[in-house]
């Protein structure tokens, strides 16, 4: 959490919210007694607004959602099973073989 005094919030507040809507908090002093704090605004309240900025990206075509069905099994399924080689060991093999 940021501490800042009133004149640096007022000063810097563009800053400031640009951080917490990153997710962070900020606690505003008046005379060394906390008086505010800025945080985020629950996502259940926003709803609407996430919901419309996803459409416009997803007509910009930045984006596509996905469907909220069940996932497939075979993401589920363990991936082959292979003995562990070192990168570095797997480096110099291929290094070896090119010359």
């Amino acid at each position: 959490m940021r501490v800042v005094k009133v004149g640096d919030a007022k000063n810097n507040l563009s800053r400031h919210l640009a951080y917490v809507k990153r997710g962070g908090r900020v606690r505003i002093l008046l005379r060394d007694t906390p008086v505010a704090d800025l945080v985020p605004v629950d996502s259940a309240v926003l709803g609407g607004a996430e919901d419309a900025e996803l459409g416009r990206l997803e007509r910009l075509g930045l984006l596509r959602r996905g469907n909220p069905g069940p996932l497939p099994s075979e993401l589920l399924r363990p991936g082959p099973n292979t003995a562990r080689a070192s990168v570095t060991a797997a480096l110099l093999s291929e290094r070896r073989s090119s010359r």
